[in-house]
């Protein structure tokens, strides 16, 4: 049986107010946000509204507004930082690599020969943060 939805997690708490974020894009059923902990400049998240562990119990509605999301933010972090591709990551469980219990999607431009940070857990500079998103917003319009 798979475990519940914790609502304490960190987007859970982001997405009640309770946590700040650099926000990115929002709609009705996704928020996107700078990820605090980033692979590589750029690297952002895509998380649905509604509470969701991972893919494996989400709402289908759910999930393709996410899917269009994540599109909407790959081809926004391409173009803001000239990027010559895309990494999208989605981890399920602990097994899988799940870190952050409620279902989202990392986002992270790409450069042919620049390997992605590891990651170590070690957070960003906020003004870093800051100016990444900034890109990123005016590249979505």
């Amino acid at each position: 049986m798979a475990a519940a939805y914790d609502d304490t997690n960190v987007f859970a708490k982001i997405l009640r107010g309770e946590l700040p974020a650099h926000k990115l894009y929002e709609d009705e059923q996704t928020l996107a946000i700078m990820d605090i902990m980033p692979r590589g400049d750029g690297h952002c998240l895509v998380i649905p509204k509604e509470p969701s562990r991972n893919i494996m119990d989400v709402e289908v509605r759910d999930l393709e507004a996410v899917a269009r999301t994540v599109q909407k933010l790959a081809r926004a972090v391409v173009k803001a930082f000239d990027a010559e591709g895309a990494t999208i990551q989605q981890f399920n469980e602990t097994a899988g690599g799940q870190v952050v219990f409620h279902l989202h999607f990392h986002v992270i431009p790409r450069f042919d020969g620049v390997a992605l940070k590891p990651h170590t857990g070690q957070m960003e500079k906020p003004e870093v943060l800051a100016a990444n998103a900034a890109k990123i917003r005016a590249a979505l319009g």
